[in-house]
Formats: C-alpha cells, structure tokens, sequence
C-alpha cells in the first residue's frame, strides 16, 4: 500500500506542475497541453484513491 501513496504523491506533484505550466504558459497550445496532462493526472489520482480505499475496506473487514 506504501507503494499506491508514493504514486499519488507523484501524480498530486504533477498536478500542481502541469496546472502551473499551464497557467504560465504564452500560448494556447502549450496552456492546452498542460491543461489536458493535469486533467489525466486528475483521473489517474483519483483512480488509485478509489482503489486505496477500496483496500482499505477490505483489510477492515478481515
């Protein structure tokens, strides 16, 4: 489980990144592609906290 949050830390930091190269970013192409790689990052993240929490569940329950 260790190993789940390391990787959402990393993809929470990416976020931040992305969304900050983004927001810096002069032209649209480039604010477009940040934009897009943070909302990924979004969906990634929020899909290994399902997945924690769905682990979290079981070892609960056990």
């Amino acid at each position: 489980m260790k190993d789940i949050l390391v990787h959402l830390e990393r993809l929470r930091a990416n976020i931040a990144n992305c969304e900050e190269l983004g927001r810096s970013a002069k032209s649209d192409i480039k604010r477009n592609v940040f934009r897009r790689a943070a909302a990924h990052y979004k969906v990634l993240a929020a899909e290994l906290e399902r997945a924690l929490a769905e682990m979290q569940t079981k070892e609960a329950g056990e």
